[in-house]
C-alpha cells in the first residue's frame, strides 16, 4: 500500500485520469473529492460490500428466472 501526505487542497492522480483531492480536514474527518471518469464506479467500502452481499443473495433467484 502506498501511503501519501496531503494538505487542504492538495491532489493525488492516477493513471492521469483519476484525482482525488482534499476538501477539507475537521478533527478526524476528512472530505475527499473524487474526479473519475463516467465508466469508473466510484463507492465508499461499505456500500461496495452491501452491494456485493445483495447480488450473491440475489443470485439463486435469477438462476431461476425470477
Amino acid at each position: 500500500m502506498l501511503v501519501l501526505t496531503r494538505r487542504k487542497d492538495e491532489e493525488i492522480v492516477i493513471n492521469d485520469n483519476i484525482s482525488i483531492k482534499v476538501l477539507s480536514v475537521k478533527g478526524n474527518r476528512v472530505r475527499l473529492g473524487v474526479e473519475a471518469p463516467d465508466d469508473v464506479q466510484v463507492n465508499r467500502a461499505e456500500i461496495r460490500k452491501l452491494v456485493t452481499q445483495f447480488e450473491v443473495e440475489c443470485e439463486p433467484l435469477q438462476s431461476c428466472g425470477l
